[in-house]
């Protein structure tokens, strides 16, 4: 029993170092401020698989505290901390609704208003002067623009996260197997 505990440990941790390596590329790579969350929330797949989502949220919570405290560019940390980072468990939950429109629905309202709220609190706690001036200047329409191209790509988003849950099961899965629990 000890050795599986060990293997379930040592599993969660290897996926939440992968995460924040990801999210730490992203802030590096200048281009990945929304790309890098959404693959680092691909990473509690695994772990939600194998563990459940309890499991999977405490890794998302771990990733999250320490992307705050070694990723820079705190744009990307909070899309991962209050945006995508959970989403998988959000949307493994959400899918159990029988109707389509309402859990479209529910998934828009909590995407929209976690990136509002995640704006919100970048511009009041971590902005500076120079992207305070950039919403100023961008526009009612470039925001709604903006938004607009988020919610397509949280579509996307969660398309991938069914592509890649089945190729975790099909492919990965059987490969793990004899060293997970």
């Amino acid at each position: 029993m000890h050795g599986l505990q060990s293997r379930k440990t040592a599993f969660c941790g290897v996926l939440g170092a992968m995460s924040v390596t990801l999210l730490l590329v992203g802030n590096l790579l200048q281009i990945g401020t929304y790309a890098a969350p959404m693959v680092a929330c691909f990473l509690l797949i695994p772990v939600q698989e194998e563990f459940g989502n309890r499991q999977a949220l405490m890794l998302y919570l771990t990733v999250a505290l320490l992307s705050l405290i070694v990723v820079p560019d705190k744009e990307l940390t909070l899309f991962y901390d209050m945006v995508l980072g959970y989403y998988p468990v959000l949307k493994a939950v959400l899918d159990r609704l029988h109707s389509r429109v309402l859990r479209w629905g529910i998934k828009f309202l909590f995407f929209n208003l976690a990136v509002l709220v995640m704006y919100l609190l970048l511009l009041a706690v971590f902005a500076g002067p120079a992207l305070r001036d950039e919403f100023a200047t961008a526009g009612a329409a470039m925001l709604l623009l903006t938004l607009a191209v988020g919610n397509v790509s949280f579509v996307l988003c969660d398309f991938a996260l069914d592509a890649v849950r089945l190729a975790y099961r099909l492919r990965l899965r059987p490969k793990l197997k004899r060293w997970l629990p």
